[in-house]
């Protein structure tokens, strides 16, 4: 009796101690209080706990990861902090489920500097050791993410014992676009990759032509493509808050983005930043609801095509070239040229990126 009450204790003290592991990145989250408006830090530490428990979405805490990033900034400690909260091990009950969740979306994270990083996994699951110590590489030398999810790259480092969530929402298109946008997507990273070092010119001219290829193909006689029956100028709005935004522009690709518009703008100061700092935002409200402005160029990129999905009902070769497009400029400068060649790459040249006229007193820049 004492020998079965020894090991039963035994078992709840590992159990037990297996959680709690929402609480490790906390403390390296906090420590970012200089950075940002203030607040700003302490509110994402308390938002790392719920992301790391056993019952959330393991994608949930590759969207924080790329807030902290695009709320606190780039230096060196905002990313490693970010770097650790993808890198950390979700909370694991090994007596209800046998193996982890792992994120499927392969857009995220959508931060350059976060990709490649693969989590800790619980030490009662067969393989952990193999997939711990890849996790511990690396945060050093990140792994080879193109185009692939954490869940991908978990699989091409040798491991594979676990289930997979979250898979992209460009996924679920329709009419198998699951596949195209994949394929569009690796090719368009291969040309960035190829053209990085020539400028954003080059890299511009790579996603235009992936987007008229897409054009091309919406123009070839799908009915579901047939174009948006939303006017110009639908949904103007001018308001000090959130913004101006013109109102509804069909692309000149003739691509259809549904009832959005799927424009960036790159203005300064948003949202009650300091003066110089300039960050990217979605110009559509109904794609910017709720989205903070990102000094990283690929989370909005990332947003835009999200809402494309589920709000806007664009379709799917339009989706497709967004998705293309956001893998050649994701990892863009992080200056007006990028922005201005988001927009020429959906069909949007020479659209206005300041069209609230920042910087303006008490603008936030999104609904």
């Amino acid at each position: 009796m004492y020998t079965k009450a020894t090991l039963i204790s035994a078992l709840l003290a590992v159990a037990e101690a297996r959680f709690g592991q929402e609480q490790i990145p906390v403390a390296g989250v906090q420590s970012l209080s200089n950075f940002g408006n203030p607040g700003e830090a302490a509110t994402l530490a308390g938002s790392v706990p719920g992301v790391l428990l056993a019952a959330a979405n393991p994608c949930d805490k590759l969207t924080l990861a790329d807030k902290i990033v695009s709320t606190l900034g780039t230096d060196a400690s905002v990313i490693a902090a970010a770097q650790n909260l993808v890198a950390a091990e979700q909370n694991f009950n090994p007596f209800a489920v046998s193996i982890p969740n792992i994120c499927g979306d392969a857009t995220l994270p959508a931060t350059t500097e976060l990709r490649g990083i693969v989590p800790l996994i619980d030490p009662a699951v067969t393989g952990s050791d193999t997939e711990n110590a890849n996790s511990e590489t690396s945060l050093k030398t990140p792994f080879d993410a193109t185009g692939l999810s954490v869940a991908d790259v978990m699989k091409a480092q040798g491991f594979s014992n676990f289930t997979i969530a979250g898979a992209a929402a460009n996924n679920n298109a329709n009419s198998g676009a699951s596949s195209s946008t994949t394929t569009a997507a690796a090719a368009a990273t291969t040309s960035a990759s190829k053209t990085k070092c020539a400028g954003s010119k080059t890299t511009t001219t790579a996603a235009a032509a992936t987007t008229t290829a897409a054009a091309s193909n919406n123009n070839s006689g799908s009915a579901s493509n047939s174009g948006s029956t939303t006017q110009a100028g639908a949904g103007a709005v001018s308001n000090p808050v959130t913004g101006t935004f013109p109102g509804f522009q069909a692309s000149s690709l003739g691509l259809d983005f549904g009832t959005c518009t799927p424009t960036v703008k790159f203005e300064e100061s948003l949202n009650g930043r300091k003066a110089g700092e300039f960050t990217f935002q979605a110009q559509d409200p109904v794609v910017n609801k709720g989205q903070q402005e990102a000094l990283n160029p690929n989370i909005i990129f990332n947003r835009i095509c999200d809402q494309l999905v589920n709000v806007c009902g664009a379709a799917a070769d339009a989706v497709t070239a967004c998705r293309s497009a956001q893998t050649s400029l994701g990892s863009g400068a992080k200056d007006a040229s990028t922005a201005n060649a988001w927009n020429t790459a959906l069909g949007f040249d020479g659209v206005n990126i300041n069209p609230d006229n920042a910087p303006q007193t008490g603008l936030v820049g999104h609904t």
